[in-house]
């Protein structure tokens, strides 16, 4: 999965998560709001990779092989929370009470539109 593609999901799960706790605030006692896990697995199903372990593989050869194959898929999936957690951050600690978060969260997602579509690199937070 491109790493645009996956900004733009992580983008959609913090949203999402911003929803639920905005609908909770409101009304603590609503029964109707859940947090809907399948989402989260349908990234995780989407980013981490097949892995074939040989039938004669010793267990320091599947640790080697399962490092190997899903260290990439991790470092994508920590690399877009950290750039939406950063981008976030940033917003608060300038004190920019006109941004919200949803706000920084639209821009990251299209930002990442942008560079997954080839557009413009280069961008600032």
């Amino acid at each position: 999965m491109e790493q645009s593609e996956v900004v733009k999901r992580v983008v959609g799960i913090l949203t999402e998560a911003g929803e639920i706790r905005r609908l909770l605030e409101e009304s603590g006692d609503r029964d109707d709001v859940e947090a809907d896990s399948t989402v989260v697995t349908a990234l995780l199903n989407e980013t981490m990779p097949r892995i074939t372990i040989p039938e004669d593989a010793s267990i320091e050869e599947v640790a080697a092989l399962v490092g190997r194959e899903v260290g990439g898929a991790v470092e994508q999936l920590v690399g877009a929370f950290t750039l939406a957690f950063a981008m976030l951050a940033q917003v608060h600690d300038s004190g920019q009470t006109d941004v919200s978060s949803a706000d920084v969260l639209q821009d990251l997602a299209l930002r990442a539109e942008q560079l997954g579509s080839g557009g413009p690199e280069g961008t600032d937070a």
